[in-house]
């Protein structure tokens, strides 16, 4: 069967036909109509006819009360021009300074946030296994379904399988009421959803029902700012301020932060000022994007002339000096390290990273082998765990200037001349950049500006 099949499963009646001797088909091509000869639905009565009559439908199903607010992301209008269920959204996750699209949300028919059932979290992941979406995906998942505990999410785990999905490539977006469930399994719920693989994020932020101490417990990859925040966010101050506020927020507890729904160019400005590089929206991307377009790069409006002018002077970003890092698994052995170094007299710096290639530390070369080369230096540590004898890494962004690349080198006065890790928008490392790169780089822009 391909992938594509949709297999129709027929819905009995209330009251079941007299019995009949049953009909084995034999072996071959399936029949023409999906119901077995004998059936009764190859040929419908007259009651069943005028009760699908288009003349009759309209009368039945149009409900008496107004219908409720729905998510528009989720359903748009159909070819009749009224709202219900649409076929899954896909919506690119952009870096807005790349304008690459780094993941694809997937808001699937008939998403109901909040909901204790797991159909638009594995409708959303079945829809991008159809569209072969080979990009990050952002499912959302309900609060009460991550409480539910293990039992509850077998759907999703076998969903994964049939689809040939790795956990680390999946960022479930908790939304709902978050502060209706119990606190204690909700947390346990994210630690064996994070213990699988898959990466956790909380949606609705600013508006959702959802404690800010909760964020600090959980320990999120990202949290999806709610779309009114910024929508009103740069008209009104105090919107702002809350939205700065949740940025820095999210930066203390090392989360990355992500602004949906982002529609004109006053939207992405105040979502640039307020520090953010993660951004979806109509702006960014038509409601009819998808993966099996072949897009994954989109237009992103260039920022204000005043925001350029003011690090045009802080010269070129350290992604133009970017060098190659040797990288080694966070928990290899000191005696590991030391061939590396060995093998190679211009490496200057090992960084250890984790399984999604982050850094989690780093080795200076001449401190490194001084240290191991001391008194009882090799026997004590050589099978021991390198990152024991590492330093914290220190990072920068791939669109830092070099200026403030300087200024993060010098914070440390015993630690000046090692490599800065060149980090990409998820916190991967890109490569590193040599101190005397910069210094370089630092002469020339101030001879350039002497003449």
């Amino acid at each position: 069967m391909s992938q594509n099949s949709i297999v129709s499963l027929p819905v009995h009646p209330a009251a079941p036909p007299a019995a009949t001797s049953q009909r084995v088909p034999a072996p071959g091509a399936a029949p023409a109509t999906p119901f077995p000869p004998d059936s009764g639905w190859e040929h419908p009565t007259a009651d069943v006819a005028r009760e699908h009559d288009p003349a009759t439908m309209v009368r039945r199903y149009t409900p008496a009360a107004p219908a409720q607010p729905y998510d528009q992301r989720a359903h748009a209008p159909s070819a009749s021009g009224l709202p219900g269920p649409a076929a899954p959204v896909f919506l690119p996750v952009v870096d807005l300074d790349t304008g690459g699209a780094v993941a694809v949300e997937v808001i699937s028919e008939g998403a109901s946030y909040g909901g204790p059932g797991m159909a638009s979290t594995v409708n959303g992941l079945l829809a991008a296994a159809r569209e072969e979406a080979l990009l990050p995906l952002v499912l959302p998942i309900s609060a009460a379904a991550v409480a539910g505990g293990s039992a509850g999410l077998a759907s999703l785990h076998e969903a994964m399988r049939v689809c040939n999905r790795r956990p680390r490539e999946v960022i479930l977006v908790i939304e709902g009421g978050s502060a209706s469930v119990e606190r204690t399994a909700l947390l346990s719920g994210i630690d064996g959803l994070r213990a699988v693989g898959y990466l956790i994020a909380f949606g609705g932020i600013g508006t959702a029902a959802l404690p800010l101490d909760l964020l600090a417990d959980a320990s999120p990859y990202m949290i999806a700012l709610s779309p009114d925040v910024v929508a009103r966010g740069p008209r009104d101050p105090r919107r702002g301020a809350l939205a700065e506020s949740l940025v820095r927020l999210a930066r203390g507890v090392g989360a990355h932060v992500l602004a949906p729904g982002v529609r004109d160019e006053t939207q992405l400005a105040a979502v640039r000022g307020w520090g953010i590089r993660l951004a979806q929206g109509p702006l960014l991307a038509p409601f009819d994007w998808r993966p099996s377009h072949g897009y994954n790069r989109v237009h992103v409006p260039l920022p204000v002339p005043e925001a350029t002018a003011a690090t045009a002077s802080l010269g070129p970003r350290v992604q133009e000096l970017l060098l190659p890092a040797v990288t080694l698994p966070a928990e290899s052995t000191a005696e590991e390290v030391v061939a590396v170094l060995s093998a190679e007299p211009s490496i200057t710096s090992v960084i250890l990273v984790d399984e999604y290639q982050r850094p989690q530390g780093s080795i200076d070369r001449s401190r490194f082998l001084l240290f191991m080369a001391g008194a009882y230096g090799h026997a004590l540590h050589a099978k021991k765990a390198a990152g024991r004898l590492a330093d914290t890494a220190k990072i920068v962004a791939k669109t830092t200037p070099v200026i403030a690349a300087m200024q993060v080198a010098g914070r440390d006065n015993t630690r000046v001349y090692d490599d800065l890790v060149v980090v990409d928008e998820v916190g991967r490392c890109m490569g590193v950049v040599r101190v005397g790169d910069l210094l370089r780089h630092a002469a020339d822009l101030q001879s350039r500006s002497a003449r």
